[in-house]
């Protein structure tokens, strides 16, 4: 006798993580301050996606080489220094200072605090 055709499992396409589109207009919007086409912002998703992809397989790539599997903030001065931003002249605690909000800041920069600590503490 024949047999009922059976319908073949549907695999779902796999994508990528990706940064919300409404991120990086939000982001974006707030240093252009001016209006962007429609179309435009397509193109700065675009671009923003794949300089993240890059930014994390360099990450990736430099904690590989140093035998860890772990990303550290040194990566992110290797790469940083890589792009131009670090320099002797603008090192990366300087930019974080320049930039970050305090909260943030203290996260990053460690401190001297009383009792022979350093916070935060590695």
């Amino acid at each position: 006798p024949l047999q009922p055709l059976r319908a073949k499992p549907v695999r779902k396409k796999t994508s990528e993580a990706e940064v919300a589109s409404s991120l990086i207009k939000q982001i974006f919007s707030h240093y252009v301050k001016m209006p962007v086409a429609r179309d435009a912002y397509k193109i700065i998703e675009k671009c923003s996606q794949r300089y993240f992809k890059q930014l994390s397989n360099d990450l990736e790539a430099y904690s590989n080489h140093a035998g860890r599997k772990t990303v550290e903030m040194a990566d992110l001065e290797v790469l940083m220094r890589r792009q131009g931003l670090v320099t002797d002249k603008m090192p990366l605690h300087v930019l974080i200072e320049r930039y970050f909000p305090l909260e943030y800041r203290k996260l990053l920069i460690p401190v001297a605090v009383s009792g022979n600590k350093v916070i935060p503490s590695k």
